[in-house]
């Protein structure tokens, strides 16, 4: 039975969505769309846009400084993405076990993300270089420094948010299968690998998608560590993108070009994630 409120809100669901539909749409669909088109445009901040076609996108291709940023931004990607996946199950599985002052553990492993990427940055500068000052080296002596450098902020950061999501999943697993497999006489390996992780498929692809397009789109983090020193040799993709829309007068179709293809890479490896991950789902 549809009670009177009910029917007024299928009457009226259009007028509900209607202030979200338009903030979408002038929030996301128009800046997405001009965008696209100012990458085939000649144009700076100051003059009108004039269509020259695929040439901004010829000069990306051509940029080595692109591609370098392009790979060094897949490598991190997939690094982190292991590290903190890896990590953050560890610690929610451990976490949802009898441990004494868990509840202050998960407010330990979470506060990192209450402070914003650049100030952590600035803390790591400081904390790395004071340990590499040891061997008279700073995080900034070389891209491999760098790229560690980011690794660890960024897995330090990003591990207690993703355990938050893997405790959610945990907790609300069916407790009949885990009983029904114990009473099989599954050990905990067996129980864990056969029965957990494909029941945590779902929370699985969500934190492994989450930490994916973050680990693409880290930007304050690489400003703030290493600038994209020495030479640009630690410089990811978004810094690529921001330094050439902004720090070279006449790039700026350029540096939209970047941006379309930067989003459609993203876009493209979200399907395939989400395809393989989600084949593997099973239901209780």
């Amino acid at each position: 039975m549809i009670s009177m409120a009910g029917k007024s809100i299928r009457r009226w669901w259009a007028l509900f969505a209607l202030p979200t539909f338009a903030a979408f749409v002038v929030g996301f669909v128009v800046p997405f769309v001009m965008g696209i088109y100012l990458s085939f445009c000649k144009f700076s901040t100051v003059t009108d846009s004039k269509f020259i076609g695929m040439a901004n996108y010829s000069a990306a291709i051509k940029d080595p400084e692109f591609w370098h940023a392009l790979w060094y931004t897949v490598a991190f990607t997939i690094v982190t993405v292991l590290i903190i996946n890896i990590c953050a199950f560890a610690v929610a599985y451990m976490l949802t076990k009898t441990i004494k002052g868990s509840t202050i553990f998960r407010s330990v492993f979470f506060m990192p993300n209450l402070i914003g990427g650049i100030i952590l940055g600035y803390i790591w500068l400081l904390l790395l270089n004071g340990i590499l000052a040891h061997w008279s080296k700073s995080i900034t002596y070389s891209g491999t420094y760098g790229f560690w450098g980011m690794v660890a902020l960024y897995c330090w950061q990003q591990i207690g948010y993703m355990m938050i999501i893997y405790i959610s999943g945990l907790q609300s697993l069916p407790g009949d299968v885990i009983e029904a497999a114990a009473v099989d006489g599954a050990n905990s390996r067996q129980t864990l690998f056969r029965v957990t992780i494909p029941l945590m498929m779902p929370s699985i692809t969500v934190c492994t998608f989450l930490t994916m397009t973050n680990g693409f789109k880290m930007f304050d983090q690489n400003l703030a560590l290493t600038n994209g020193a020495p030479s640009n040799t630690s410089e990811m993709l978004a810094l690529n993108i921001y330094r050439t829309f902004y720090g070279r007068a006449g790039f700026e179709g350029v540096g939209q070009a970047k941006a379309v293809v930067f989003f459609i890479i993203v876009a493209i490896l979200a399907l395939i994630q989400n395809r393989l991950t989600t084949s593997k789902e099973v239901e209780a």
